[in-house]
């Protein structure tokens, strides 16, 4: 989260309250959302709920990563990751693509099985409160980034976009199969959030390399 340039006045201690704060909200939020959204999974039995949980819990392994660095940056103020980031970015890239593995092969048997799940009544609600909070997250993200010039703390807020698209396909996979009972609906929304859970551990990876860029940064406008 490196700054690129450091204007004389500006309040350094402002920004590194929040944008901790900002990394430690992303933690405790997806922790909490994970928590839920794989127990409803299982218990209703809607393999798009179950994978956007697991998810959450990849992204609480990003949260942790970026946490650090705050607390690095504010102390020795380094351009490059240190070995934990490097760490936990590698766990987070190859976390994200075994999940998005599994959710294919598991979306795939149970479209050839006919599998359904019982409700996607908690898909929808789980969904609608991330969305709301992902909308909070990438404003304040943007307005502390853009005030201090983070192009770092910008990235992280239009990655945190690619999260709110996440619920979107959740919203819209568990509105659909409520108003269809269509259960190829659920397996379908799994393999959209498996498509992103590529996509993200692919960024997770290049930014082990020192690219602190994010891929959706020109197309999650």
């Amino acid at each position: 989260m490196e700054l690129a340039f450091r204007q004389p006045g500006q309040n350094w201690a402002f920004f590194y309250r929040w944008a901790s704060a900002l990394a430690l909200i992303t933690i405790f939020y997806n922790s909490i959302e994970g928590g839920v959204s794989v127990f409803f999974g299982l218990q209703d039995e809607t393999i798009a709920l179950f994978g956007f949980g697991l998810d959450s819990f990849v992204e609480v392994v990003s949260g942790i990563g970026i946490w650090h660095m705050v607390r690095r940056m504010k102390q020795s103020d380094p351009v490059n990751h240190d070995s934990f980031e490097k760490r936990a970015l590698q766990i987070t890239g190859g976390a994200f693509y075994v999940l998005a593995v599994g959710l294919v092969a598991t979306s795939a048997l149970n479209i050839y099985r006919g599998t359904r799940p019982e409700t996607t009544l908690w898909g929808i609600v789980v969904s609608v409160i991330s969305i709301l909070a992902m909308w909070l997250l990438i404003h304040y993200k943007m307005k502390i980034g853009k005030q201090f010039n983070s192009q770092a703390l910008i990235a992280d807020a239009n990655c945190s976009k690619a999260c709110m698209y996440l619920s979107i396909i959740l919203l819209v996979s568990s509105v659909g199969y409520e108003v269809t009972k269509i259960g190829a609906i659920d397996s379908i929304g799994a393999i959209g959030i498996a498509l992103f859970s590529f996509r993200e551990g692919r960024e997770a990876l290049e930014k082990s390399k020192g690219n602190l860029t994010c891929s959706c940064q020109g197309k999650c406008h």
